[in-house]
């Protein structure tokens, strides 16, 4: 049996050590990110722990991950979503000014799913998820994600950012 010094680390600190890999490797990641909604209209938003701020479930890919389980991986890890149905793509985001810890594209997708069934899995990421009704909703999402969950709402067709 192999020794493996990562495999001791706990999951909050195998997380910072990709972050900062990304930022020495200096190359755009890949990430996927859902606006998703009950069928009885809420919206789902994770809040997160290193600012406090409200946003989209999501995350960046591992490698050999397609899109569609690395958004399985982040629904069930960042909002205990165990059914996630994809509906359309709202867009996909290139912006480098959008995240201060990476340059990331990432591709939005309108999601159906059932309400959250356990707490996110990394309270060191994620302090929790809530629904909101449409007239809930926090009037700012973090790392620029308003326009995310405003062209989502929009239903027009995909945004090329």
């Amino acid at each position: 049996m192999a020794f493996s010094p990562l495999g001791s680390l706990p999951k909050g600190a195998l997380t910072i050590m990709k972050e900062a890999l990304r930022h020495i490797l200096r190359r755009p990641v890949v990430g996927i990110c859902a606006a998703a909604r009950t069928a009885d209209g809420r919206w789902l938003l994770i809040r997160r722990a290193d600012t406090g701020t409200w946003a989209l479930p999501g995350g960046t890919l591992e490698w050999g991950e397609t899109l569609r389980d690395g958004l399985r991986r982040e629904m069930d890890e960042e909002a205990g979503v165990q059914s996630c149905e994809v509906e359309r793509v709202v867009g996909v985001y290139s912006r480098p000014d959008r995240d201060p810890r990476f340059h990331a594209v990432t591709i939005v997708v309108a999601c159906a799913i059932a309400p959250p069934t356990k707490p996110p899995s990394n309270p060191l990421e994620i302090r929790e998820a809530r629904l909101f009704a449409d007239d809930e909703l926090p009037t700012e999402l973090a790392m620029g994600m308003k326009d995310y969950l405003e062209h989502a709402r929009a239903d027009k067709g995909a945004v090329l950012e």
